[in-house]
């Protein structure tokens, strides 16, 4: 009986051990997603400024294309 008692304290320890290393797991990703989360959110800030930029660029002055005309061997 007092076997069985010993056997089960320690099986719990070790639990609660595991317990207390997954938590702290937990912990440190939560910060890192955090941590990722603003990266992602700088980035995206930053193409959305460049995409407003390039579309209030003046158009270039190289025609499409559509506008070329064909070289003289055509």
């Amino acid at each position: 009986m007092q076997t069985d008692i010993k056997a089960m304290q320690q099986q719990i320890e070790e639990l609660q051990t595991k317990l207390a290393f997954t938590e702290m797991t937990v912990e440190e990703l939560n910060q890192e997603v955090i941590k990722l989360n603003d990266v992602v959110a700088k980035q995206t800030h930053a193409i959305q400024m460049l995409v407003s930029k390039l579309k209030a660029m003046e158009p270039s002055n190289i025609a499409t294309q559509a506008e070329e005309t064909p070289p003289p061997h055509y």
